[in-house]
């Protein structure tokens, strides 16, 4: 049976657990602990690191954000995986083949973040690139809303492959705007219809697929004036019309894009009104500790869903895997291969 989480995700300050973060895990509130570059050093002391939370706290769930290329925290000891973009240059060469790498991708990728002692990537990127969000650019498989849909979904059956949630991001849809949510709030303007045939066309196709979805701090005001992670229509569109069952994620709280919704309980509040499952709050934690308190007596089963259950591959026996082997050489040389001058505009 499963049991529920509470809803906040926190970070932590360094690559070990301090005692403060130990008491701080045991809070019910405390549903997860998603990880930065500055709690890594390589691949066997985030395991380390994974191992001493769960000896805190064995029902924790355990992120990261290793997409690759631009966004990749754990680097040493393990595959350096390229841009999304790269699969989808070798997609549009050769269709088969770069099915058939998306889908080893995602594999090698639950792999090691399993054999690291994680339970999930916050991954796929599913936005469609526009060629106007910097944040996004390289990150998304391609500038066409069906080509990211068809490498989306050989990604998250690898993925599955190795035992792995899979949380598509950002919803419903975030490459059709310039400015980046870290630092600001964007704004959508496009018509509704426009944004269901391009943006939204991944997640249409794979909301069935998906075990997590991550909505985007950008307002869309043909359909909200809210942000998506703070609009129960966009998130009722998501549960309803798509008919996606799995965890919803918000994006960082302490993000710029999340700070139309008021202080940080304003938007603890806002977020789970809207049909969040699981806040992120991320870089501050006073605002965090604000969020907690919150969130008393508030748990989901949804959150707890995502856990791997799988026996966990050891790290020094990956390379003992012939799949592993192909996929790692073949990740390493599109990593290794320098952009064109176009593919950089």
């Amino acid at each position: 049976m499963t049991q529920p989480l509470g809803p906040v995700m926190l970070d932590l300050e360094g690559t070990k657990l301090t005692a403060a973060e130990k008491r701080l895990l045991l809070e019910p509130t405390v549903g997860g602990v998603i990880l930065f570059a500055r709690n890594v050093e390589n691949g066997y002391q985030v395991r380390k690191l994974c191992s001493d939370i769960r000896r805190v706290r064995a029902d924790l769930l355990l992120a990261v954000d290793q997409e690759g290329g631009r966004v990749q925290r754990i680097k040493e000891g393990l595959t350096r995986l390229p841009a999304m973009a790269r699969i989808g240059d070798c997609y549009r060469a050769n269709p088969e083949d770069g099915l058939a790498l998306a889908k080893d991708a995602g594999w090698l990728l639950g792999m090691e973040m399993a054999a690291c002692g994680l339970d999930l990537s916050f991954a796929p990127v599913l936005d469609v690139d526009s060629g106007l969000s910097s944040v996004i650019g390289d990150r998304s498989f391609s500038g066409d809303p069906l080509h990211v849909a068809q490498l989306g979904s050989a990604f998250i059956q690898g993925l599955h492959d190795a035992g792995m949630a899979a949380v598509g991001k950002h919803f419903p849809g975030h490459g059709g705007v310039a400015a980046d949510s870290h630092v600001a709030l964007p704004v959508d303007d496009r018509p509704l219809e426009v944004i269901k045939q391009h943006d939204l066309v991944p997640f249409t196709h794979l909301a069935a697929q998906l075990d997590g979805v991550m909505p985007a701090h950008v307002i869309y005001t043909a359909f909200d004036t809210r942000p998506a992670g703070f609009s129960p229509n966009w998130l009722g569109m998501l549960r309803e019309s798509l008919g996606f069952k799995g965890c919803i994620f918000s994006d960082d709280l302490s993000m710029t894009g999340a700070h139309e919704a008021g202080d940080p309980k304003a938007r603890a509040q806002a977020a789970l009104a809207a049909g969040c499952d699981m806040l992120l709050v991320c870089n501050d934690r006073a605002s965090a500790l604000d969020v907690m308190e919150a969130c008393q007596g508030i748990n989901s089963k949804r959150p707890a869903k995502l856990r791997y259950s799988r026996a966990r591959p050891d790290l020094d026996a990956l390379s003992a895997l012939g799949r592993w082997r192909r996929t790692h050489a073949k990740l390493e040389a599109l990593a290794d291969k320098p952009q064109t001058s176009a593919e950089a505009e």
